[in-house]
Formats: structure tokens, C-alpha cells, sequence
């Protein structure tokens, strides 16, 4: 049997009601805070530490992570989780660091 992951808005961080894997359209928003859903936080491919911040090395670069794009490679996913813990983290560490 196949586990589900509940899939969290990147931004609000509340469940979404989809699956990963999931076809949506480009227009696709977060039902709570109105956030684009077809944008690179909440792909599968997204990586913070990949080049680009993509693991898929097809896909052109796209600038603005949470904004809906056009994106061939697009697969809905939990990219979006732990984005913002991960950006909380690493500012931490820079403060910490920091002369």
C-alpha cells in the first residue's frame, strides 16, 4: 500500500487538499493565503542546494521560485516543505558565523 503525503502550502504552511504527483493548472492557488502552487517551492525538482535550485537539469532557470511559471518539468510535490524551515536555518547559521 502507498503511503500519501500531505502536501503543505510553501507559505502559509497549511495542508492542501491534493496529493503529490497531482496535474494542476498554472492559475492554481492556495486556498488560504492565495499563493501560486504551479511555482518551483512546490515542485518535486526544487533543491535549495541543487544549481538553480532545480534537480532537474532539463528545465530552464526560473527566477522568482514563487511565482506560477510555465515549467515542462513541473510536478507537484513537496518541495515546498521545509523551505522555509530550511531559509530559517541557514539564516541562523549566518548570524551565528557572521563577523
Amino acid at each position: 500500500m502507498q503511503q500519501v503525503t500531505q502536501l503543505q502550502c510553501y507559505k502559509c504552511e497549511k495542508e492542501l487538499s491534493l496529493e503529490a504527483g497531482t496535474k494542476i493548472s498554472r492559475q492554481e492557488e492556495c486556498p488560504h493565503c492565495y499563493a501560486s502552487l504551479h511555482c518551483c517551492k512546490m515542485c518535486n525538482f526544487y533543491d535549495q542546494s541543487a544549481y538553480n535550485e532545480c534537480k532537474e537539469p532539463m528545465a530552464n532557470r526560473v527566477l522568482d521560485k514563487e511565482k506560477a511559471n510555465f515549467c515542462d518539468f513541473f510536478k507537484l510535490g513537496s518541495g515546498g516543505s521545509g523551505g522555509e524551515a530550511k531559509d530559517k536555518l541557514m539564516d541562523a547559521a549566518n548570524a551565528l558565523f557572521k563577523n
